[in-house]
C-alpha cells in the first residue's frame, strides 16, 4: 500500500522563533490524527531543519526546500545533501516550480540533484507540472512525460521505488485557482501510467503522487478522494497549524 502524505511547503517565510512556534502547534495537533499509512512532513527553510527535526520526532517527519547537486566542494551559500541528512531530515523538494523559473532549473540538473540526494538516504519529493499557456493549448501531458523521463526515468527501478513524485500545475500555485478534482486524477492518472510504461505496475502502483496547487482545507476532501492522488504538497496552508491539520484530517473523514 502507497503512504498518504501531506506534505507543508513553507516557502521563504517565518523566522527562527515563528518556525518553532508553528511547528510546535503543528506536532501537537497533528499527533493523534495519523493512522497506519500516513505521514505529515514539513519542508522548511534551512534555519529550521535542525530544531525541528529534534522536536518532531516520529510525529512529523522534516524536509527541506531543495539541495545542491554536487556531494561537496567551493559552492558558496550551498546546502548538500549530506548536510541535510546529517541535520535529521528525511526528504527533500527537488524540481519546484519556483526552482525552476527564478532558478532556471533545468531537467539535467534536477536528475543530479535527484540522485545525490537518494545517495544520502533522502526521499525526494520530485515536482513536476505545465504552466498555464501549456495546460491551454493542450500540450501539458508531453510536457509532463518530458519533465518524467529527463528527471527521474534514468533512475533504477529500485532508485524509482524511493521517491515521492508532485503534480503542481504552475498555474494554481499561490494564484488562488485549483484545478478540479477530475483535472487532477486525469494528470495523476497518466503519470502513474506513464510510471506502469517504464517499471511496470507494481513500482506504479506504489508510487505516492501528490497534488500540489493552492490545496486547503475546503478542497483537500474532493482531491484525496481520488483514486491516483495520494495527499497533498501545500503551500499557504501550512502556514496555519489548523488549516494543515485539517487537511491532514481529511484522511479521516
Amino acid at each position: 500500500m502507497r503512504k498518504k502524505i501531506v506534505a507543508g511547503n513553507w516557502k521563504m517565510n517565518l523566522d527562527y522563533a515563528e518556525g518553532i512556534s508553528l511547528f510546535s502547534e503543528i506536532v501537537n495537533m497533528v499527533r493523534d490524527e495519523q493512522k497506519g499509512d500516513q505521514l505529515a512532513v514539513i519542508c522548511a527553510p534551512f534555519i529550521h531543519l535542525n530544531s525541528l527535526a529534534k522536536l518532531g520526532g516520529a510525529t512529523v517527519k522534516i524536509g527541506a526546500q531543495n539541495c545542491h547537486q554536487k556531494e561537496s566542494g567551493a559552492f558558496t551559500g550551498e546546502v548538500s545533501a549530506k548536510m541535510i541528512k546529517s541535520v535529521g531530515c528525511d526528504y527533500v523538494i527537488i524540481g519546484h516550480s519556483e526552482r525552476r523559473q527564478y532558478f532556471s532549473e533545468s531537467d539535467q540538473l534536477l536528475a543530479e540533484k535527484t540522485a545525490i540526494a537518494l545517495k544520502n538516504d533522502l526521499t525526494p519529493i520530485f515536482c513536476i507540472g505545465e504552466t498555464l499557456d501549456e495546460r491551454n493549448n493542450g500540450s501539458y501531458f508531453d510536457v509532463i512525460k518530458g519533465q518524467l523521463v529527463n528527471g527521474v526515468f534514468s533512475l533504477s527501478g529500485e532508485e524509482f521505488s524511493k521517491i515521492v513524485l508532485a503534480y503542481e500545475p504552475v498555474w494554481a500555485i499561490g494564484t488562488g485557482l485549483t484545478a478540479t478534482s477530475d483535472q487532477a486524477q486525469e494528470v495523476h492518472a497518466f503519470i502513474r501510467q506513464e510510471i506502469a510504461s517504464k517499471y511496470g505496475e507494481s513500482i506504479a502502483e506504489g508510487t505516492t503522487i501528490l497534488y500540489g496547487g493552492s490545496c486547503n482545507p475546503k478542497n483537500a476532501a474532493e482531491l484525496f478522494a481520488q483514486k491516483d492522488i495520494d495527499g497533498g504538497l501545500i503551500g499557504g496552508a501550512s502556514l496555519k497549524s489548523r488549516d494543515f491539520t485539517d487537511i491532514v484530517k481529511t484522511f479521516n473523514s
